[in-house]
């Protein structure tokens, strides 16, 4: 998550002042000595400060930015992501974690600062356990991830039904990108694919729960046994929890697919996350067939939002568009 060292915030700069009297006494440093900056993995405006002195760090991301440089829309997301945090921890379990928010700040470029959390993320712990030739490892951090979200799922879940044309206009703006390596033919065919599922009874049965939104393996980090923190919850949603059990599993499918070339190696790494999900439920069978049911659309529509990103080669993102298309056939 830490990147390369960029430098000291200026004393005279105003995001000092509010990093040190607003900011960092919450977490008990006091940053006289200074605070350093480090860069981050992500592709958002995101940094990590350090006060120099203790070593203690938080992490500052800023909405307004050169790649956000609409002011009104920066400050929606920001306080979005500050309230979505919040409500989001209301639902935690005993081994589960959310990223305390410490301050917003909309006059420094729409800054949120949340805890820095130590842990080792998701895509980490599938390249060492493939790497280390250790499914166990991967099976063990799944049976934790199913937990944390099957507990906020279910905690937050509330009598209102869930609305399946939510999720088809999802699947609309996630084929904007993806339509760019299909021809209209195509286009055409994969948005009959998701009329078809209109239909199908089990996509509108369940209850809306609040969901991450954002479920990729860099947005969860793991320490001992069950314990499993979360952040990035810009895009949490209430919608179906296979929004969220989908987009873990098209994950795995495509780390597989793209690591060994063989498309079934994830198989039966998404079949334990299913069913450690399922066991949540009083009925284990009946939730796990319910699931089942709708994972496909949700596998299908994530595979096609992998598939827009310009740095895997056209190729491949051309093998995952054609296991989209046979995932969301019914």
């Amino acid at each position: 998550m830490i990147g390369n060292y960029i430098g000291k915030v200026s004393t005279a700069d105003p995001l000092y002042e509010y990093l040190r009297w607003e900011i960092f006494p919450q977490v008990g440093a006091d940053a006289r000595d200074g605070i350093r900056v480090f860069e981050t993995n992500g592709s958002n405006a995101v940094y990590i400060y350090e006060d120099r002195a203790t070593g203690q760090r938080v992490v500052g991301k800023f909405f307004y930015s050169d790649r956000m440089d609409n002011w009104e829309v920066a400050r929606r997301r920001l306080n979005r992501e500050y309230n979505n945090i919040n409500e989001f921890r209301q639902y935690l379990g005993n081994y589960h974690y959310v990223a305390r928010t410490l301050g917003r700040n909309e006059t420094l470029n729409c800054l949120l600062v949340i805890e820095f959390c130590q842990g080792t993320t998701l895509d980490k712990i599938l390249t060492r356990s493939f790497e280390e030739k250790n499914p166990e490892l991967l099976y063990q951090k799944l049976t934790a991830l199913a937990y944390f979200l099957a507990t906020v799922h279910n905690r937050s879940a509330r009598p209102e039904g869930v609305d399946f044309y939510d999720s088809c206009s999802y699947f609309d703006a996630v084929m904007l990108g993806a339509s760019q390596l299909m021809d209209s033919g195509e286009y055409n065919y994969f948005m009959r694919l998701k009329e078809s599922w209109i239909s199908e009874p089990a996509v509108w049965q369940d209850q809306k729960v609040l969901t991450h939104g954002d479920a990729t393996p860099s947005n969860f980090l793991f320490g001992d046994g069950l314990h499993v923190i979360s952040f990035d919850l810009e895009r949490a949603r209430r919608t179906d929890r296979v929004f969220d059990v989908g987009r873990i599993a098209a994950e795995l499918q495509h780390y597989f697919l793209r690591t060994t070339g063989n498309k079934y190696a994830a198989e039966p790494f998404i079949g334990h996350f299913l069913w450690e999900y399922a066991c949540h439920f009083p009925d284990r069978e009946s939730a796990f067939d319910s699931i089942c049911k709708r994972v496909p659309f949700y596998f299908g529509t994530n595979l096609l939002r992998i598939s827009r990103n310009s740095y895997l080669d056209r190729a491949y993102r051309r093998l995952l568009i054609e296991e989209a298309k046979l995932s969301l056939k019914r």
